[in-house]
This record gives C-alpha cells, sequence and structure tokens, in this order.
C-alpha cells in the first residue's frame, strides 16, 4: 500500500455483475471495484464474466475480489485469470494467509464484523493491508444493508486503514463517515435498484456526498 494520503475518503463500489454497470460506475470516479466470488451471494460472478469486467475496467481502477473461506490456490488462481489488484477477505480465513497474499503482490483487505466473529477485537490477529468493518448481522456474510454504529470503528483509524461498508447510502454516507473517519467506504445494497443492477445515479449522488466530506485527519490511500 502506498504510504501518500488524501483529503477525502476513497470509494469501492462492489458486486458489479456486468461491463457496462462497472464502466458506469468507474466513470462517476470510484477507485475500486468489487467483484464477488460467493456463490450464495446474487452478485456472485463466474470467472469469465469477472474476466471480462477486469479487462474492460481503465488501470486507474483497482480491482476487487471478495472471498469467503477459499483456499489460497483458489484465490490465486483467479487472481491470476482476472487480474485482481486487490482481494478481499470476508469469511474465517485463516490468519497466516495474508501474508501469503501480500507475497503475491496483493492488496489484502480483511473484513471484521461488529455481529458476529470475527470482530473488533481480533483485529490484533490479522496483517492485512487494511481492515472493512460492518455489521454481519444478517444470513449472507456481508453487512446485508444493515447499518450500525459507525462510531464504534474509529478507534482503529489511529493504528489501522480503515474502510466503512454496511448500509451506506447517499443519505446517510456523510453521517457515517463523520463519525467513522475512515480512510475508505464500501457501496454495494446502498446503491442498487436491485441485488447486482447499480443505480448510477445513486451512485453518483453518493460521490458528490462524499466529496464534500471534511476529515478530521489525514486520510490514507487504500485503493
Amino acid at each position: 500500500m502506498a504510504e501518500n494520503f488524501t483529503t477525502v475518503p476513497q470509494v469501492k463500489v462492489c458486486g458489479l455483475t456486468s461491463v457496462d454497470q462497472a464502466l458506469g460506475v468507474a466513470d462517476l470516479g470510484v477507485h475500486a471495484i468489487g467483484c464477488v466470488f460467493f456463490p450464495k451471494s446474487p452478485r456472485h460472478l463466474t470467472r469469465g464474466k469477472a474476466k471480462a469486467i477486469c479487462r474492460a475496467l481503465p488501470p486507474s481502477i483497482r480491482r476487487v475480489g471478495v472471498f469467503v473461506n477459499e483456499t489460497f490456490s483458489g484465490i490465486m488462481a483467479i487472481a491470476d485469470a482476472c487480474g485482481l489488484d486487490a482481494v478481499q477477505l470476508h469469511g474465517q480465513e485463516p490468519p497466516d494467509v495474508i501474508p501469503r497474499l501480500r507475497q503475491e503482490g496483493l492488496l489484502v483487505v480483511k473484513a471484521l464484523f461488529v455481529g458476529r466473529a470475527p470482530g473488533i477485537s481480533d483485529v490484533g490477529a490479522y496483517h492485512p493491508s487494511g481492515f472493512l468493518v460492518e455489521c454481519g448481522a444478517g444470513k449472507l456474510p456481508g453487512g446485508n444493508a444493515e447499518t450500525w454504529d459507525w462510531a464504534r470503528a474509529r478507534p482503529l483509524v489511529d493504528h489501522y486503514p480503515l474502510i466503512l461498508a454496511g448500509g451506506l447510502t447517499p443519505d446517510n454516507v456523510t453521517q457515517a463517515i463523520a463519525r467513522g473517519q475512515p480512510d475508505a467506504v464500501d457501496l454495494s445494497s446502498g446503491v442498487e435498484a436491485s441485488p447486482g443492477s447499480k443505480d448510477l445515479t445513486r451512485v453518483a449522488a453518493l460521490m458528490a456526498a462524499v466529496r464534500r466530506c471534511r476529515m478530521e485527519r489525514k486520510v490514507r490511500k487504500i485503493f
């Protein structure tokens, strides 16, 4: 991860399912796009579709693969095939897989949850490029569109790069950033018309809201 800073949080939009929507989201100025490789997710992508999305994106956009309890070899096979820049681990992955992935040149984001394990108190067990924190109270491994007390993640930013997620929308992202002071925010259902179908008007509104935020600290560039 580059040791440089920005004035507002970066934005990752996760769960893209088509090339056209990925390009539309990229044109709105996001910093990273997430492809979900979890079969039970309504946003799950085949390797072929993910490869097409990743190849179509401009070089300035980070390509992030989202995995749940996948093996090191399984992650690397997809990362190599799709040209991923980063991986997001959203399950109960063993901590020792993270340095192995980082040694392969990948940014690694580890998800922590306020509603289940691994939780914020487990932060010391992992050594990723950054942490993503969300609610995690629903049936699926992601945030399940659940909002939560974003201020609970605030202590992490004194020591670790932080991505805030979980129920973020154009209407509440400013409040979430003010309370959590993250380096980046991660969006999915809050900018969708339906699962996997992004509403570009909502993405544009969210980007405008993020750009209006003024941080209390320097913000690290994660992506």
